[in-house]
């Protein structure tokens, strides 16, 4: 098997996680896939390793969700730069979907990275031709 999966009993899923680190338009700038039995907090160091920081000397501030928080992401940050991990977290009195500050940037990543792996419908036998093509995505 290429590309293992594993069980995340947090979410009872069995699959794989994407940590990916992106600028503040949403545009990656590093990607990293491991089995889901990684915890978030352990995957972290994929994402800011020595090549990360080579390539992007001038990222100071990273900001994550809960599953980032602990000293395991905050040492891992420290390890290969001088990275600052902000915990972007939600509200307690919040109730029901809330969006959140510079969290949403990352969601909309992956909406656009899960938009473009779905497989494309099929198309009906009129459009088959390839005058019926358009070059527009």
């Amino acid at each position: 098997m290429l590309d293992p999966q594993g069980f995340d009993a947090g979410k009872k899923i069995t699959g794989r996680k994407r940590h990916i680190l992106v600028d503040t338009l949403g545009l990656l700038l590093s990607v990293a896939v491991h089995p889901a039995n990684i915890q978030d907090r352990d995957g972290v160091a994929l994402v800011l390793d020595r090549r990360t920081r080579r390539l992007f000397p001038f990222i100071e501030r990273i900001y994550g969700d809960g599953g980032y928080q602990g000293p395991k992401a905050a040492k891992a940050a420290a390890k290969n730069g001088c990275w600052t991990i902000e915990i972007v977290e939600r509200s307690p009195t919040a109730v029901g979907f809330e969006v959140l500050p510079k969290r949403w940037i990352v969601e909309r990543t992956f909406a656009w990275l899960s938009r473009f792996a779905e497989p494309e419908p099929p198309r009906p036998p009129e459009c088959k031709n390839p005058r019926h093509e358009s070059g527009a995505g």
